[in-house]
């Protein structure tokens, strides 16, 4: 068997180099990304006087829902 030591590697092109460019411009978007089945999320950065009151994502969200429940429906153009 052939013995190869592993300071002097025996191929160059086996090397690292030290530094690599890359093209973000060729970049595309990672199509798997989103099959991890987790829901999607969205952060909302809360007013400190309103995070006292929920201090849950589960808290706010209950209410959130309740509050849309409540409220007459509207076009999309009319919605924030």
């Amino acid at each position: 068997m052939n013995k190869t030591s592993f300071e002097q590697p025996s191929n160059s092109e086996d090397e690292l180099l030290p530094e690599y460019q890359f093209d973000y411009k060729k970049a595309k978007p990672n199509r798997f990304a989103n099959r991890s089945g987790k829901p999607k999320l969205t952060v909302v950065v809360l007013d400190e006087d309103v995070a006292e009151v929920f201090s849950t994502p589960e808290s706010v969200n209950k209410v959130l829902r309740a509050l849309i429940e409540a409220m007459p429906q509207a076009s999309s153009s009319e919605t924030v």
